[in-house]
């Protein structure tokens, strides 16, 4: 494990292979280990850079809030320091958001996007502003979070009940507290929405997404797949969390936009074999 300084604190990331880098940023209240087994799975000739945000994982707490813009401009320096030629980014939840608003902002520094349930597509309607609301106050997020992390996750694989446990850990520290409580706070501001800008997205864009999300619909996927220029929806039997719930699957679909990113090269390695046995839930 790695540390890299940045305006918003020291960040922990961790590199596994070489060669052309897929940098995977997880969901608020998770950390990098929910892509262990999609970093397992990617062929030789990748290098896969595994990110914790503040306060979680192995990162030490914030220097500032970790609001959504603040997480973006901490993956862009991240990024300008490992990857300054370009990366291909993958996010889910609030990792998605901030790996389309680098898409839009910083195009030079991402070649390929894939967004995993990510935020960002919704729309404002009360009952998500109410529930954002309340998931920023530290006493809702301990009560509510061992429910909550079962209904999100569906977990159904080791790998989404390890997810679900690390989750509820994360919320349990202090600085986790504090990360969480301030992503979910700034889902209510202005600057979450990012329709409007969607079109903007050069970059080859796969959306991977859960048909069973409770927090982020599939019309918010399609949306996505609407406005963002030539991107493809693939939608999986699974919760928030389709890359622990089908990694082999993900893992594939990674591996495809990739090759394409970084030059149509054909480096499948066992992942594509893999995820034929594992097709569930996709949805031309």
């Amino acid at each position: 494990m790695t540390t890299v300084s940045t305006s918003g604190g020291t960040v922990a990331y961790d590199c596994l292979g070489s060669g052309d880098p897929i940098v995977l940023l997880p969901s608020g209240g998770h950390d990098q280990h929910d892509y262990d087994e999609i970093r397992r799975l990617l062929p030789d000739g990748y290098r896969s850079i595994g990110v914790d945000w503040p306060g979680h994982g192995r990162s030490p707490a914030g220097t500032a809030a970790s609001t959504e813009l603040r997480l973006a401009q901490i993956v862009e320096e991240l990024l300008e320091s490992l990857t300054p030629d370009g990366a291909v980014l993958a996010g889910n939840s609030v990792g998605g958001n901030v790996a389309a608003r680098l898409a839009i902002r910083r195009p030079d520094l991402v070649k390929g996007l894939m967004i995993i349930d990510g935020g960002g597509f919704e729309g404002s309607r009360l009952p998500g502003r109410v529930f954002c609301a309340l998931m920023s106050h530290p006493w809702f997020v301990r009560r509510i979070y061992p429910l909550f992390s079962r209904a999100y996750t569906r977990p159904r694989t080791a790998a989404d009940h390890r997810a679900r446990a690390d989750a509820i850990a994360i919320t349990r520290t202090t600085p986790g507290l504090a990360a969480v409580t301030d992503i979910w706070r700034s889902f209510n501001l202005p600057e979450h929405d990012l329709r409007a800008q969607a079109g903007k997205i050069t970059a080859p864009t796969v959306l991977i997404w859960g048909r069973h999300d409770p927090v982020l619909p599939l019309g918010a996927a399609e949306t996505a797949r609407d406005l963002i220029p030539g991107s493809r929806l693939v939608v999986i039997d699974s919760g928030h969390l389709p890359h622990t719930t089908s990694p082999a699957a993900v893992a594939a679909e990674l591996t495809s936009l990739a090759n394409s990113a970084f030059g149509g090269d054909s480096r499948t390695g066992d992942t594509l074999g893999l995820a034929t046995t594992d097709p569930e839930g996709f949805m031309p």
